[in-house]
């Protein structure tokens, strides 16, 4: 990676304040290279000096001991279930057979069921953290390097503005958006060059500043409104759902959650009652016929929407009589980790609801990685029409639908994060925003909005959010 571009990953890394910086260089009358930074705001921001960046350093240090922390917390964990199975299963061989129907007790392979579910969760979380403990360490590293060279005071020889900074999306392009590994830095950048990836287009609607309760544009995002926890490691990340039309024998008050992590994710977890929810006692728990995968589920009209576990294939489950009822391949979808949002999870196929039905978001080899919009038949899932956007998929944490208009999310992990664009159905356009967002709990894994609660549903590391939203008036 060339010289200028290292600074300019320190000046993004170490959060600057120039979420709509230009970056500029030139050579003074001496020839030594200067560095200058314009931001469109009355705060001035620059790179950092070696303070600042010796400071972002700890940060990272300590960081990378959390999640040594974290990991050693799990590996015992992981090591104390292992042994804890090995018991049961030689316990197991040697339970008495119930003569009547020939096995052994029940509660034993109850038991021992769950203890092998969670076994497995664990070694995923494991997983997980080593793979951030290794992102964190090649961070700390450049880091490092970076700030040598800033102590030597070298300046990189001068080249072309028009090659350093190239215009529009090529910018982001340079940071290597397809490497999953850098995901969480993905996220970060993505919040600079915002007005670069899309030019600025009109909405082709007029509307008012006021707030409304119609359809109209996201202007407000409120505060983080915590409603309950996850009791274990399975929810880390998840989705939580109401139906905007419910249906027979279900409510407005009925809630369905999902905890995601695991390899085999079948469980989804039913609340008749909102005060239920709260308290985690589920009315009953649906044991899907065949996994799903991701964060994108919903439910409306009575039915379960999601995305199979490694396929391009969604499918409808109707939730009274727990049956599969439809099921459609999206043409040429990723799936499995190829076009997800840039914090992971294998959020290749997102399903929304909104005021108008049910819609997919995902992406294609065809559409380079840009976001693609379909409308579904909620029925038989086909697709009613689709639109192509010039948002890169792996470059938004996340996406959800208001009035056929897309918004994304910049990050997944900064506490201000921003809904940073916006892509009008109605007009083909897209315009970026800097709508304020709070990631309150640092990993926000599923944002949804509700068209009847007029929320944004989400799911922040272990937590279950919602968020008030206001829009202009049409």
């Amino acid at each position: 990676m060339p010289a200028v571009q290292l600074l300019l990953l320190a000046c993004l890394v170490w959060g600057v304040g120039a979420r709509t910086a230009q970056f500029r260089k030139a050579n003074d009358q001496s020839g030594r290279c200067q560095y200058t930074f314009s931001v469109a705001g009355p705060d001035e921001s620059g790179c950092p000096e070696q303070g600042q960046a010796m400071s972002a350093i700890q940060d990272l240090q300590r960081d990378g001991r959390e999640q040594r922390a974290a990991m050693e917390s799990t590996k015992a964990r992981l090591s104390s279930l292992e042994d804890l199975l090995h018991r049961l299963t030689l316990g197991q061989a040697a339970a008495p057979w119930d003569t009547q129907e020939g096995r052994p007790q029940t509660e034993l392979e109850l038991a021992y069921s769950n203890l092998v579910r969670d076994k497995s969760a664990l070694e995923e979380e494991k997983r997980r953290l080593e793979a951030e403990n290794r992102d964190l360490a090649r961070r700390l590293e450049s880091s490092s390097k970076e700030v040598a060279r800033l102590r030597r005071g070298q300046c990189p020889q001068a080249r072309s503005t028009s090659e350093d900074v190239p215009p529009g999306s090529k910018e982001v392009s340079k940071w290597n958006l397809e490497n999953v590994d850098f995901q969480e830095l993905k996220s970060e950048l993505t919040e600079v060059p915002a007005s670069l990836i899309l030019k600025e287009s009109p909405s082709g609607h007029p509307r008012s500043e006021e707030g409304g309760t119609g359809c109209g544009e996201l202007i407000w995002v409120g505060e983080p409104v915590t409603l309950r926890t996850a009791e274990t490691l399975t929810g880390k990340y998840g989705v939580w759902m109401r139906d905007p039309q419910a249906a027979y024998p279900y409510t407005q008050e009925t809630t369905w959650r999902i905890d995601t992590v695991g390899t085999d994710v079948r469980q989804v977890y039913e609340y008749d009652l909102i005060s239920q929810f709260l308290q985690g006692y589920p009315s009953k728990v649906h044991v899907l016929p065949r996994p799903l995968e991701s964060t994108g589920a919903v439910v409306y009209q009575g039915s379960l929407y999601f995305q199979g576990a490694e396929s391009r294939t969604v499918i409808r489950y109707e939730l009274y009589t727990e049956t599969l009822k439809a099921e459609k391949e999206i043409p040429g979808a990723g799936y499995h980790g190829q076009f997800p949002y840039s914090w992971g999870g294998y959020t290749d196929i997102d399903l929304a609801v909104d005021e108008t039905g049910l819609w997919v978001i995902y992406s294609t080899e065809a559409a380079k990685g840009a976001i693609v919009l379909s409308k579904l038949n909620p029925e038989n899932l086909e697709l009613e029409q689709t639109w192509e956007t010039n948002i890169r998929k792996q470059s938004v944490a996340n996406a959800f639908i208001i009035c056929s208009t897309l918004y994304t999310i910049s990050s997944y992990s900064l506490p201000d994060a921003t809904v940073n664009f916006a892509y009008d159905t109605g007009t083909g356009s897209s315009k970026a925003l800097t709508v304020p967002f709070k990631n309150r709990y640092k990993y926000s894994s599923m944002i949804d909005y509700n068209p009847l609660e007029k929320k944004l549903f989400a799911w922040d590391n272990f937590n279950m959010v919602t968020y008030d939203i206001r829009l202009s008036q049409m």
